[in-house]
């Protein structure tokens, strides 16, 4: 997956919507942003579809300090990172995250994809982080999907079969399959995607 896109619930949100994305992801418990806040957070999400990082950055330093740790902000934030490829700063913004929602794939997902990517990380590292939430959260297709690239990068290909066989039980395996001949992680598996 491309650095701009965020893969949570099965599905793959590129910067367009991501707005409509956090307060899907994060609407049970979460006390909405308000205004002025929200309008800030808004005109983030938008710079940041538009491609303008710099604006982006502007409006979100302009959000109080209160909802600076909102779960939406934090997921901008992350998604803004990654459109950077700051990798060291995007994982800072995924642990915040996990350690204040647990209970949300997105943040474990999100740490996967940066830890991958930082300095001092690599693919055991995510890979390792991870594994754990494919049992804490059984039915996200994304979090198996990811397993199996990792494994398939790792070269342990049984491995990375077992995990795209349960990404398909868990996300359909005509949506899982497209997402797995777009994914050059999995190229190795590509001849047995391709004949199932």
């Amino acid at each position: 997956m491309s650095p701009g896109v965020l893969a949570v619930r099965g599905t793959t949100v590129k910067p367009k919507g991501i707005a409509a994305h956090a307060e899907r992801t994060y609407s049970a418990g979460v006390k909405p942003i308000e205004a002025p806040d929200a309008h800030h957070f808004n005109a983030a999400c938008g710079w940041l579809e538009l491609g303008n990082r710099v604006e982006a950055r502007v409006e979100l330093a302009l959000i109080s300090a209160e909802n600076q740790m909102h779960p939406g902000v934090l997921d901008l934030q992350w998604a803004l990172c990654a459109a950077e490829q700051n990798w060291d700063a995007a994982f800072g913004f995924a642990q915040q995250l996990v350690t204040t929602f647990p209970d949300e794939p997105s943040g474990w997902l999100h740490c996967a994809y940066a830890l991958r990517r930082k300095s001092g990380g690599g693919l055991a590292l995510a890979r390792d982080f991870l594994e754990p939430a494919a049992d804490k959260f059984p039915d996200e297709p994304v979090i198996a999907f990811n397993l199996a690239c990792y494994e398939c990068q790792l070269q342990q290909l049984d491995k990375a079969r077992r995990w795209f066989k349960r990404a398909c039980e868990i996300g359909g395996e005509k949506e899982i399959k497209a997402m797995a001949l777009a994914d050059e992680d999995l190229k190795l598996l590509w001849p047995e995607i391709r004949s199932r």
